[in-house]
């Protein structure tokens, strides 16, 4: 008696999924996924990005993508392999209009989690390898013209004698980013930024900040980092990466432009966006609109009871560049993420008298902890040794549903808690309010679904621990003129209040700039649907409005981390170039709006 290898037993299943497929017995199909299964697909077949979570779904989800597409080809790529009982393999695939690439888990002949991507377009491929251009022409003849003089034609055209098709607006790195890959891809785009330089966006921010995620989870796509570049990477470091790679990558970058106003004609099926650049008004009419002002766009500033009688400096933290100004002052910073901690130590190291207050419990996790029990086995140099690219790292990210990655994250955060126990311990006992989630599932999925109330440690808390960073937690009463008076009674002195209260949703920016009618209609940006706190349901299961087509057509939102911007700009490019091209891109599974805001 024999036994199939992984590798074996991978193929098999792609073989009968193909053939059923082929038949177009979507019912047989779908019986090859387990009760408990998941599909995701990023555009290949959905035109969408959309996770399918039981054999219903995946059947309704084939019936409806699959005559379109017209998939074929599916071959596993290198070996299969058995994690405790779960085989699993990467495979390769076609459609009628792309290449594509997956991954799949197996437990005994079902699948538990299918993933599959669209990694380019038939006909439309990145000029690389094989593929890339010459850049010179071997020939001579009258009035040949250099790279450097084509290069500044279409800069100088475009925008006036030609449209582009595309506008992104937000220049910092999720706008670069996505620049980069439509270049890539010939698609005609122009990146409107308010600064004046790519970077600019790090530049102005507090001298102190540094990213907290490492290197290896920040790449960029085509250009990665240098070897040697340090684990964390301090801001104007990585602003003038982002200037170099702006460069580099010729995108078509407007500096020193505001975005006045735009509104979509919908019988043009174009959109009439208002620019001033360099003292004129000009009218960019693409047919693509791309908000890239990040999840940390629009500053929430709150509203407190006498906040106009404060006799000091009130400012957000988007303000604050610099603590070498607040030496030997008084000083109380409102709110305990990552903003709210940096400017702590910022301060204290300046010799100001700092207090944050915490008004909710927060995340906190040991930034060398999280390289080590979170992150290691996908952005590490151990990961990168064995042979775990950053591509790799991202598609199996990619592969875990959201509805999953709780009951995985738990684990991970209960063996965080017992390691750093008598750091937490310390920290506690300070009087700040800890929490690892309403359901302990860490720092991940707090992300997902809000996007605030965390702070990875990088030496903050232990100012804390240690009473160097003075700590009150509660609710603030009022502002008075001379600080705050917290609901307890509690009056705390202040020469500067910096207001670390987070950033508005992205559909913000859409209000301010096509108006709060199209945000209406856009709805809630970000979150899973999970119903914890602010991320109400119902569930979702996909990221709200993300690198996806949204109830406002031609309107794209393009934001997260570097981790995301450089993943999920290759799904959003990839559907921006198709409709450019006139390849059919029927949704699948367009998300309703739930949530206004």
């Amino acid at each position: 008696m024999t036994t199939s290898t992984p590798t074996a037993t991978v193929q098999g299943w792609l073989d009968g999924f193909g053939a059923a497929l082929s038949r177009g017995d979507y019912d047989a199909a779908a019986e090859m996924f387990g009760a408990d299964a998941y599909w995701r697909d990023l555009v290949s077949f959905t035109w969408n990005i959309k996770t399918a979570e039981d054999p219903a779904a995946v059947r309704q989800m084939l019936e409806t993508t699959m005559p379109l597409a017209q998939p074929g080809n599916w071959r596993i790529q290198g070996e299969g392999s058995d994690a405790g009982g779960i085989i699993e393999g990467w495979f390769t695939f076609e459609t009628a209009v792309g290449r594509g690439k997956g991954h799949l888990r197996l437990i005994g002949d079902k699948a538990w989690t299918m993933l599959t991507t669209l990694q380019e377009l038939k006909g439309f491929e990145e000029k690389k390898g094989e593929r890339r251009i010459k850049g010179v022409e071997h020939s001579h003849h009258p009035g040949r013209k250099s790279w450097l003089e084509k290069k500044t034609e279409a800069e100088a055209v475009l925008g006036f004698q030609k449209q582009p098709y595309v506008v992104i607006v937000g220049g910092g790195q999720g706008g670069i980013i996505l620049g980069a890959r439509l270049r890539k891809l010939e698609v005609p785009t122009i990146i409107i930024e308010k600064n004046a330089r790519p970077g600019d966006s790090w530049r102005v921010r507090y001298k102190s900040l540094c990213l907290h995620d490492p290197v290896w989870f920040d790449h960029l796509p085509y250009i990665p980092f240098p070897e040697d570049w340090p684990v964390f990477s301090p801001k104007d470091k990585i602003a003038d990466w982002l200037e170099m790679y702006a460069k580099v990558t010729e995108l078509n970058y407007w500096g020193g432009t505001e975005c006045q106003r735009a509104r979509f004609d919908a019988t043009r099926q174009e959109w009439e966006i208002t620019v001033q650049r360099n003292g004129a008004s000009i009218v960019l009419r693409p047919a693509h609109l791309v908000f890239a002002t990040g999840v940390s766009g629009v500053p929430s500033v709150p509203n407190y009871h006498g906040m106009e009688s404060f006799r000091g400096t009130q400012i957000h933290s988007s303000e604050f560049s610099s603590a070498k100004d607040w030496s030997g002052k008084q000083v109380i910073v409102v709110g305990s993420g990552n903003s709210g901690h940096d400017i702590c130590a910022d301060l204290w190291e300046h010799g100001a008298d700092v207090t944050m207050i915490q008004r909710s419990p927060t995340l906190v996790a040991r930034s060398d902890t999280l390289m080590e029990v979170a992150l290691g086995g996908l952005y590490s140099e151990a990961a990168v040794k064995n042979g775990v690219t950053t591509d790799t790292a991202d598609l199996i990210l990619a592969s875990l549903p959201y509805k999953l990655m709780p009951a995985l994250q738990v684990p991970v955060y209960r063996q965080i808690k017992e390691r750093d126990a008598a750091f937490y311990k310390r920290l506690e006992q300070s009087g700040f309010m800890l929490t690892f989630g309403e359901d302990d599932s860490g720092l991940l999925t707090m992300y997902l679904r809000r996007g605030s109330g965390y702070y990875i440690e990088v030496g903050a808390s232990e100012l804390i621990a240690d009473g160097l960073v003075k700590l009150v937690t509660g609710e603030i009463e009022r502002i008075t003129a001379t600080g705050v008076e917290m609901k307890n009674g509690l009056a705390l002195s202040a020469d500067l209040i910096v207001y670390a209260t987070g950033y508005s949703s992205m559909n913000t920016s859409v209000a301010q700039l096509v108006g709060q009618d199209v945000a209406e209609k856009v709805g809630k940006c970000w979150g899973l649907g999970s119903g914890m706190a602010k991320d109400p349901g119902p569930w979702e299961g996909e990221l709200r409005n993300m690198w996806k087509p949204m109830q406002q057509p031609n309107l794209w939102l393009h934001g997260g981390n570097l981790q995301q911007s450089r993943h999920y700009s290759q799904c959003l490019s990839l559907q921006l170039k198709a409709r450019m091209e006139g390849i059919s891109t029927p949704v699948y599974g367009l998300a309703p709006v739930y949530h206004t805001s």
